[in-house]
């Protein structure tokens, strides 16, 4: 992590389902994704924006935009905020505060990221509830 700290991060059934196809794709090894030239360290921190840029994205999204979206969403489906900035292990902009707050709010993390989980599965899958009898589409441009 950039503070150098540790960041603790629930997995849920479909996250632990992932890395399951993933390991022995990356030979079992430390990291999932790893640098090119030496697989004991892991990948450059633009590797995932290079892969978006190769899908087709490149000038629409960068990795670090998916982190908004998930904020963004899991915001108006209105999960606590420090829950949420817990999650993408954002630092209390209160100085004191964070001084005194060592709470990781895993608990109510595990529950956030189950929601967000399946969220993303019915979402791949094209079965996204409607809300309110509503649904809504909107085009990028």
């Amino acid at each position: 992590m950039k503070r150098k700290r540790p960041h603790t991060v629930p997995l849920t059934l479909q996250t632990l389902a992932i890395l399951e196809v993933l390991r022995p794709i990356s030979c079992h090894r430390e990291f999932l994704f790893t640098n090119q030239t030496d697989y004991s360290k892991p990948a450059h921190p633009q590797t995932a924006n290079m892969a978006i840029k190769r899908m087709g994205f490149g000038g629409r999204l960068v990795a670090h935009g998916l982190r908004s979206l998930a904020s963004t969403t899991l915001n108006e489906q209105r999960f606590d905020k420090e829950i949420i900035e817990a999650a993408l292990s954002h630092a209390d902009d209160n100085q004191v505060r964070s001084a005194y707050n060592r709470a990781d709010y895993l608990e109510q993390r595990r529950v956030l990221m189950n929601w967000w989980s399946e969220h993303i599965e019915r979402a791949s899958t094209g079965t996204l509830s409607i809300t309110n009898g509503i649904k809504t589409l909107r085009i990028a441009r």
